[in-house]
């Protein structure tokens, strides 16, 4: 789901919007970060690793087809679906701030019904909070920045962003 420029406005709208009901609804974002980890699958086999009901399984996939974050692989029965590629950034508008939304963040939000310190720190810090804590995680990965450069960018303790990262 990356977009440039050259995409109509309805695509970009459509979806920014989808990327919004899977941030707002850690269930769907379940669904989707298993397709994005996983590659594809039926909704069966959706019903079974997230320990769905048939009727909420069908209700989700229909919703994220629907918003176009995922999408059907085979016209041939029993569907497979597969998450599409989401790397969407937002620019605060102050034009400060700019927050680059991906999988790993709908992820992450996905894991916040099961896993209290992401569900803390999403009550303290919002949304762009997990995204900006994601970015400098994803860099420490890499090598490219330590808990003190993260405390200085940020403003915070050297040990509140160790306890982040």
């Amino acid at each position: 789901m990356s977009r440039t420029s050259n995409r109509a406005n309805g695509d970009v709208i459509r979806d920014f919007l989808s990327v919004a009901d899977l941030l707002e609804e850690p269930p769907l974002a379940q669904l989707y970060a298993y397709l994005a980890r996983e590659g594809e699958a039926t909704v069966q086999e959706l019903m079974d690793a997230l320990d769905l009901a048939q009727g909420t399984a069908y209700t989700y996939v229909n919703r994220l087809v629907d918003a176009g974050a995922i999408e059907a692989t085979t016209d041939d029965l029993p569907r497979r679906y597969v998450a599409r590629k989401i790397d969407l950034t937002v620019t605060a508008a102050d034009g400060t701030r700019e927050y680059t939304i991906t999988p790993t963040l709908i992820d992450a939000v996905a894991r916040r019904g099961t896993d209290g310190d992401i569900d803390t720190y999403i009550d303290r810090h919002g949304i762009a909070g997990l995204a900006t804590a994601l970015t400098y995680a994803v860099d420490r990965e890499r090598g490219t920045v330590t808990h003190r450069l993260m405390a200085r960018d940020l403003d915070i303790s050297p040990l509140a962003a160790e306890i982040i990262l």
